[in-house]
């Protein structure tokens, strides 16, 4: 017992050794999408915010392809030493039901950091849709159904959850056309080609401002301030319905707590930044609350939003795997 007890002492001695002398090497921050994407953008001005503090680098890398899962596989099976984090978005609880063999389980293979931020979506129709408003919108397309084009950009993505989500909502399947990304929707959406998308206001703003779209909603709790006139689905008719693009970080499971503890403080001493918010704003996000960029609060998102998806995908039943 004696020499278990000495063991234990030295390990925690250890580990704090270890924590308090962190970082002490750049840290890698995987982003399981593209190069310039809204989660690669938010991950480099994130990462940048957080290696002020740190005094070390955060080397952003993008791991892409399965939907994010190749990423963040990578990510689960890193060295639990605060060297290698990941950055997903909403799409990291979807997986879990998505994904049937998943090689990692999603509510218990990272160490929660913190939440980021939470961008709203908006649902949008090619310029010369018939409905001018979202209650015109859910009836017409209650009356149309599969005649109408629902356009995503692929399973797991959050264009293809904000079409699940309606379509649940409004109880009648539209035709889905999958895409490999946003940016041919919007070209098909402007030709007039496709119905129907829902994308990131990173994305959208600017068409809709310059009337290139018709614009219905947007998908959070409270309006934009660059498009303040667009009520959000909730006000405009559709209620309870909200789908918020919400990023989080993680570091491999059996990270040092002391770790967690110092990535926590780094990433909330971030989201204070004013350069940091500035640049958000412009993006059409902002940084979550301070209580928000806490390990408790990302995994209790995760965990939550896991259990709000599952019956949706299986009703659904569409899969990527």
């Amino acid at each position: 017992m004696r020499f278990i007890a000495l063991v234990s002492a030295l390990l925690v001695s250890s580990g704090a050794a270890f924590a308090q002398d962190y970082p002490t090497r750049p840290i890698t921050m995987l982003v399981p999408f593209a190069a310039g994407g809204p989660t690669d953008t938010i991950a480099r001005l994130t990462a940048a915010g957080m290696a002020k503090s740190l005094g070390q680098q955060v080397i952003v890398e993008n791991a892409t392809g399965a939907g994010g899962t190749i990423g963040t596989t990578r990510a689960a099976r890193a060295q639990p030493d605060g060297y290698t984090l990941l950055i997903h978005h909403v799409g990291i609880s979807t997986a879990a039901t998505l994904y049937r063999n998943l090689s990692y389980d999603t509510k218990t293979a990272f160490a929660p950091i913190g939440l980021v931020t939470n961008a709203p979506m908006t649902i949008i129709a090619r310029p010369d849709f018939p409905a001018n408003t979202l209650k015109e919108l859910v009836a017409y397309a209650q009356q149309q159904g599969d005649k109408l084009t629902y356009a995503n950009a692929g399973l797991g993505a959050a264009s293809h959850l904000c079409g699940m989500l309606f379509m649940t909502a409004i109880q009648k399947q539209l035709t889905t056309v999958p895409y490999k990304g946003n940016g041919p929707i919007m070209n098909d959406l402007l030709g007039k080609q496709i119905d129907l998308t829902c994308d990131q206001a990173t994305n959208t703003t600017g068409p809709i401002t310059a009337k290139q779209v018709k614009a219905y909603a947007i998908t959070t709790k409270e309006r934009l301030k660059s498009l303040p006139d667009l009520p959000t689905a909730d006000e405009a008719g559709l209620k309870g319905f909200e789908l918020g693009v919400w990023h989080g970080i993680y570091a491999p499971k059996g990270t040092p707590p002391a770790v967690v503890q110092k990535l926590t403080a780094a990433l909330q001493t971030a989201l204070k930044d004013p350069a940091l918010i500035a640049r958000f704003n412009d993006i059409n996000t902002e940084p979550v609350p301070q209580d928000r960029a806490t390990p408790e609060a990302l995994g209790a998102m995760l965990a939550s939003e896991i259990d709000r998806w599952a019956p949706i995908i299986k009703a659904a039943g569409q899969y990527a795997d």
